[in-house]
C-alpha cells in the first residue's frame, strides 16, 4: 500500500516537491514501512537515534492505522533517526507506549528515507482506515500535511471520522 502526503493538513495541495509517500508491507509476522519525504532541515532532536517521546514537535512522518472500536496505532519516523509508536484505545487514550521497532533513516541532500519493521501483533485489530501525515518547518512557518485532509479550526491528527479507508492484507 503506498499512502502519498500531497496536501496541507486542510485539504489544500501542495507542490510535488513538498510531498511524502509511506509505502506499507504486511506479512503473517511484521508491517515494514518506507518513508521518502523531503528534508526541511528542521533542526535535530536533542537525543541519540532511537525511541523519543514528543517526536511530533520536530521534522517527521506519521502514519495512524484505525482498527474495531477506536483502537488505533501511531507511527511517528524522523530523518534522523528517531521514532514513536503508541498504541490508542480511543481518540488521544494511550494504552501502550515506549514500544520498540527496528528503524534507520539517511539523509541524502535535500530527501530523507527511513525504513521500519515492527511486530504485526501492534496493530489493532480489523485496520480498515487510517491517514498519512508530514510536520515540517519551525515557529510561524511550520506546514503539517496530510493524505487525507482532517477539517477544523486547526490541524487535529487524532480527528478518526477523517481517516481515509485502506486495505491491508
Amino acid at each position: 500500500m503506498r499512502l502519498c502526503i500531497a496536501r496541507t493538513w486542510d485539504g489544500r495541495p501542495v507542490e510535488p516537491a513538498e510531498q511524502a509517500v509511506l509505502e506499507l508491507e504486511v506479512d503473517a509476522t511484521s508491517v515494514r514501512l518506507t518513508v521518502d519525504a523531503p528534508y526541511h532541515g528542521d533542526p535535530r532532536p536533542p537525543a541519540s537515534p532511537g525511541r523519543l517521546d514528543r517526536l511530533w514537535e520536530h521534522e517527521v512522518v506519521e502514519l495512524f492505522l484505525l482498527g474495531a472500536d477506536d483502537r488505533y496505532l501511531e507511527v511517528e519516523l524522523g530523518p534522523h533517526g528517531h521514532y514513536l509508536v503508541l498504541v490508542l484505545a480511543g481518540r488521544r487514550q494511550v494504552e501502550r507506549q515506549a514500544l520498540l521497532i527496528e528503524y534507520a533513516a539517511e539523509i541524502t541532500g535535500r530527501r530523507w528515507r527511513g525504513w521500519a519493521r515492527l511486530p504485526r501483533a501492534y496493530l489493532p485489530p480489523r485496520v480498515e482506515r487510517g491517514n498519512a501525515y508530514a510536520i515540517h518547518g519551525v515557529g510561524a512557518a511550520r506546514r503539517y500535511l496530510a493524505c487525507f485532509p482532517v477539517p477544523g479550526e486547526r490541524p487535529d491528527f487524532h480527528r478518526l471520522e477523517a481517516f481515509g479507508p485502506l486495505l491491508l492484507v
